[in-house]
């Protein structure tokens, strides 16, 4: 089996900036991800298909095929009675606001009196991103989670529209839902 559309990965990798800090690793927890439906950066994802388990490789990421080049017009002056009061306002910290297309990170740059400056790019924007990764493991996708486009843990959860599920009422048959309604399992 190799990565490809509807192939679910488990990656292992570290991620560094071109001074080799360690951005961002998964020493500590598992990375799945459902190919082919945009769950990674485009590049990184185009570079991963065809990789099969086991496979080691490097990667590297300009800033334009990642999250795009740092753009100062982004870094903007917020008079301080935008944020909400209870909302603590510190230098270096990200904060997060409704805005009409959803949530948007900011990261605050400085407090002077009544304005706050903050930078509105992606945390990563501007950075060339070296990936060392390693395969771990590849399955096919559950239906479900091809038709919701991510993966689930234990490979599929129930969701209203679910094309399948089994189960055992406690004292009662069997239920398959492949089968006519009413109709039990075994």
């Amino acid at each position: 089996m190799q990565i490809e559309k509807n192939v679910v990965a488990r990656l292992n990798y570290v991620l560094k900036d071109d001074d080799g800090a360690i951005i961002d690793a998964t020493q500590t927890r598992v990375f799945e991800y459902i190919h082919g439906f945009g769950n990674l950066i485009p590049a990184l994802e185009n570079q991963l298909s065809g990789k099969k388990e086991g496979d080691r490789c490097q990667i590297t990421i300009e800033p334009e095929d990642a999250y795009g080049l740092h753009d100062e017009t982004a870094v903007i002056k917020v008079p301080r009675s935008r944020f909400d009061p209870a909302v603590e306002l510190v230098e270096g910290n990200m904060v997060e606001t409704l805005g009409p297309e959803g949530r948007i990170e900011m990261l605050i740059l400085s407090v002077d009196g009544d304005e706050v400056t903050v930078d509105l790019n992606h945390p990563l924007a501007g950075l060339r991103l070296h990936f060392d990764v390693e395969v771990g493991g590849l399955r096919m996708g559950h239906p479900d989670e091809i038709k919701h486009g991510r993966v689930h843990p234990g490979g599929h959860h129930l969701m209203v529209g679910d094309s399948t599920y089994m189960g055992d009422w406690e004292g009662g048959p069997e239920v398959d839902s492949t089968k006519e309604q009413g109709e039990t399992r075994g």
